[in-house]
């Protein structure tokens, strides 16, 4: 039995025949692979994209979806949360999906589960999904040719677990991230490069992914507003001018912090493409570890 906690849980060759099957499910929509099947769904963080895009991914192949509400379960009674999964365990579904604060979290309920286990994001450690439909995303856009190709990835990298996954992920397959952030939100990991500001490095790359500023996952205050922060750090006109480069966000858009409104419309934004990629890529996902 497969899980997917991180993105080194799928090998490449395993990735590149994910995307084969995230191609045909964009044009195929629906189908029945997993008819019959049962679904679970356990977010105790807040999601939008996340939680509608694996629902919607489940139901578009046929199978059945139990969300559980976390606010009124037994778990705002005292129950642990190994007890609330080993409990849904013994109803037998096929898959449980499941985004929590804690890292490493749902990597440790992988042995008390006799289904897999998606994680749909555990604090700032994985969002492994994400980093797959992002590569993906850029795969489509370069026609497959991304070996060489350079990745700023700018903003709160220090706490994003999207940031975190795609710098797992992305140099497998030969694409060079470079951080682009504050000392204060840069990552712990020395073995990328990490520059100051985005005007550093802006004619080396072809892909910029700016992140949300994880406030909630801070115990102090580095700005007094967060327009303090958007003068150096949001994406506009100017910062991109003519350049040719591949916009991503992994949402949700904090609008002219993030990225400004003019470039929240301009072609090279590559946003709703993600978003649509993600159901895709979760149907693949879905698929390969439920058949």
């Amino acid at each position: 039995m497969q899980h997917l906690i991180t993105p080194s849980d799928f090998t490449n060759e395993e990735i590149l025949n994910l995307f084969d099957d995230a191609r045909m499910f964009k044009d195929l929509q629906s189908n029945l692979f997993l008819q019959g099947k049962l679904v679970v769904t356990l977010f105790f963080e807040n999601s939008t994209r996340t939680r509608s895009s694996f629902e919607i991914a489940a139901k578009r192949l046929g199978a059945e979806v139990v969300s559980l509400d976390v606010g009124t379960s037994s778990r705002s009674k005292g129950e642990t949360i190994f007890d609330t999964v080993a409990n849904i365990n013994a109803m037998k579904p096929d898959a449980i999906i499941i985004r929590h604060s804690e890292c490493g979290l749902p990597g440790s309920l992988v042995e008390h589960v006799n289904c897999p286990i998606l994680n749909a994001g555990d604090g700032k450690n994985a969002h492994p999904t994400q980093a797959l439909l992002d590569l993906f995303t850029i795969s489509e856009h370069f026609n497959a040719n991304i070996e060489g190709k350079k990745i700023a990835i700018v903003g709160d990298v220090k706490t994003s677990r999207v940031a975190s996954s795609n710098l797992e992920l992305l140099p497998r397959f030969g694409i060079e991230p470079i951080i682009v952030a504050p000392d204060h939100f840069k990552s712990e990991d020395s073995a990328f490069r990490q520059v100051t500001f985005l005007n550093e490095i802006i004619n080396e790359v072809d892909i910029v992914m700016s992140l949300r500023t994880q406030l909630e996952r801070h115990s102090e205050i580095y700005y007094t507003s967060m327009q303090e922060y958007a003068k150096d750090y949001c994406i506009t006109k100017d910062s991109f001018q003519d350049r040719d480069i591949l916009l991503l966000h992994p949402g949700p858009v904090n609008r002219n912090i993030d990225i400004d409104d003019e470039m929240l419309l301009d072609p090279r934004n590559k946003i709703l493409e993600q978003v649509s990629n993600g159901v895709a890529i979760r149907m693949a996902v879905l698929k390969k570890l439920l058949k």
